[in-house]
């Protein structure tokens, strides 16, 4: 069943189960990031140990984690216990046993691609703002100045980007940008409502938010998390090489 639907290199999220016990609340909330290395047999696979800004993150044996596996068919999710880990030719290692069945994951649009694309983005007037919240016909004013910005990464919830102009939290954004498909290039103007802005520690002026798309249509949706996929396929067809 393991192998059938995941794959060695296939992106992994990890989150401590809450077991009612002491832990610190926030530590349960913090989810993980891994890579499976091996899949050792039907219930049971190597990981690669979490890190986190360059620092590993050394989670406990008998620990046990909600999985989601990011594989090529989708998002597959199960309990897992840690029962060992160690060090080989430099790589750290987790290994886990699964504790449930592996069962198909629906959280597509949540799964974030690290990217550098550049985006044009402003504050939407008080009309545009209206309109939008009555759900009324409209068009965006034209001509009106956008200031540059970079995204970071990308969802089919939202995103995350960099820039000098900075984007009060609930301020609602037009946001504008392209993606790569194929051969063609297709722009986005999509609706962003701004969940959090702070200004970057080690570069001043520089402001980083995270952005929620704003009754974005199920088909938009839809290719901005294809083409998330298929930019993460491609990755790791690179490193495979």
């Amino acid at each position: 069943m393991l192998s059938k639907f995941v794959s060695q290199n296939d992106k992994i999220e990890l989150q401590a189960i809450d077991r009612g016990g002491e832990e610190d609340p926030e530590s349960k909330k913090k989810v993980y990031c891994s890579s499976v290395l091996e899949i050792l047999s039907e219930d049971s696979l190597e990981i690669a140990m979490p890190m986190e800004q360059s620092r590993l993150i050394l989670l406990p044996v008998d620990s046990e984690y909600d999985l989601v596996f990011y594989g090529k068919g989708g998002l597959y999710q199960c309990f897992a216990r840690i029962v060992d880990r160690y060090k080989s030719n430099n790589v750290y290692i987790l290994v886990v046993e699964l504790t449930s069945n592996l069962r198909k994951y629906q959280r597509r649009e949540y799964y974030r691609f690290s990217c550098a694309l550049e985006m044009c983005a402003r504050n939407l007037e008080e009309d545009e703002v209206q309109a939008i919240e009555k759900r009324l016909p409209f068009a965006l004013v034209s001509g009106r100045p956008l200031k540059h910005s970079v995204i970071v990464d990308i969802s089919g919830g939202g995103l995350r980007f960099v820039s000098s102009q900075k984007y009060e939290p609930e301020n609602l954004l037009y946001c504008s940008y392209h993606l790569v498909k194929g051969n063609e290039q297709k722009q986005y103007e999509v609706i962003g409502k701004v969940l959090s802005a702070r200004e970057l520690e080690n570069r001043p002026g520089l402001f980083e938010h995270r952005v929620q798309y704003y009754d974005m249509d199920n088909e938009t949706r839809e290719e901005i998390i294809k083409y998330i996929f298929e930019e993460e396929r491609k990755s790791l067809q690179k490193e495979r090489r």
